[in-house]
């Protein structure tokens, strides 16, 4: 009897074990993310892996990693192309130490007033062709960008005007960046995202350029700094979904096309549920009376962005997709009169 139920036992098991098997996806993937496990953008990149398994009938597993869980932000580009990681989806600024094109491509300062200006340049003016060029000599696939809202500004004091950022102490990560803020009359502190509450604590830095504005009132940034800057009019950072290149090369045409088609299902859904964050966000600050919203007016956005342009110019002469970047976008910018 006990024989004959330990066989029943094993039996189950065995039935079990061949029924997870014949269920398990065809392709189990892990892609790193440039955010922290709980932000806005992380979630909706764990949604974005949930999408591919729906699209793929199950076919395509993807786990989602945090900032640094395999390697530094900064490496993910090689770990990409060798394997250690089947892809990412991250700002590819954090790639300018190999190359300077990636951070105009990244975040071409003032350049973007609207998420969907960027993603029409990347769809229709030559974007995505010039970045999976500058890509592919690392042995990465790019999938598609996608975009955030405009970043939001932390400020401990008000500047309303370009002639406010004179002199006072911002964060600013290093590259492009820093360069327009300091060209502005800014006096910008090369600082780590994770040190960028603590620095404006204890008065290291008046003001930040950090991530939007649902994410600085989240992390109580306007608790301590009281004049944030909103709608944003700096930063709007591309995001880079891409994979390992053997791995697509191997793929077929059916599972290519599903990764296509989730890339656009989730431009949408993360650049809306951000919005709507941000609103509710904004509704949330303005329900304290110590805090204030500036919001600049054209003309003050008009006049940063003048400063930033010469600096594109400056960028543009660094390589040769560097200058054909800066042509693509200028021409784009003109042709839609948002120049």
């Amino acid at each position: 009897m006990f024989k004959s139920m330990l066989k029943a036992v094993a039996t189950s098991a065995s039935v079990l074990v061949l029924c997870a098997a014949a269920n398990a996806a065809d392709y189990n993937w892990t892609f790193q993310t440039s955010e922290t496990a709980g932000e806005p953008g992380f979630v909706n990149k764990q949604k974005w892996a949930e999408a591919v398994k729906d699209m793929s009938g199950g076919r395509i597993e993807i786990e989602i990693l945090p900032l640094g869980a395999v390697v530094p932000h900064t490496d993910t580009l090689e770990a990409v192309g060798a394997g250690i990681l089947q892809g990412h989806l991250t700002d590819p600024s954090y790639f300018a130490g190999k190359d300077p094109a990636f951070a105009m491509m990244g975040n071409l300062v003032g350049a973007w007033s609207d998420p969907f200006e960027l993603l029409g340049f990347m769809q229709s003016g030559g974007g995505n062709d010039l970045y999976a060029e500058l890509v592919a000599p690392y042995g990465v696939q790019f999938l598609g960008a996608a975009a955030t809202e405009p970043e939001a500004f932390v400020a401990k004091v008000p500047i309303r005007s370009v002639e406010d950022l004179k002199g006072v102490k911002l964060r600013a990560p290093e590259g492009m960046v820093y360069e327009i803020f300091q060209k502005a009359g800014a006096a910008p502190v090369a600082l780590p995202g994770s040190e960028v509450f603590t620095a404006l604590d204890k008065g290291v830095v008046d003001a930040a350029d950090y991530t939007v504005f649902a994410t600085n009132q989240a992390q109580g940034m306007n608790d301590i700094a009281h004049y944030p800057l909103y709608p944003g009019f700096h930063s709007l950072p591309l995001i880079d979904i891409s994979m390992n290149k053997a791995i697509w090369d191997g793929l077929p045409d059916d599972l290519k096309a599903v990764l296509k088609a989730s890339v656009d299902v989730f431009i949408f859904q993360h650049v809306y549920s951000v919005r709507k964050l941000d609103a509710e966000a904004v509704t949330k600050a303005k329900a304290n009376p110590e805090i204030e919203i500036i919001n600049w007016s054209g003309d003050e956005r008009a006049k940063f962005r003048r400063i930033a342009q010469a600096e594109w110019e400056t960028w543009a002469a660094k390589n040769d997709m560097t200058q054909r970047y800066y042509d693509a976008v200028v021409a784009y910018l003109k042709g839609r009169n948002l120049l």
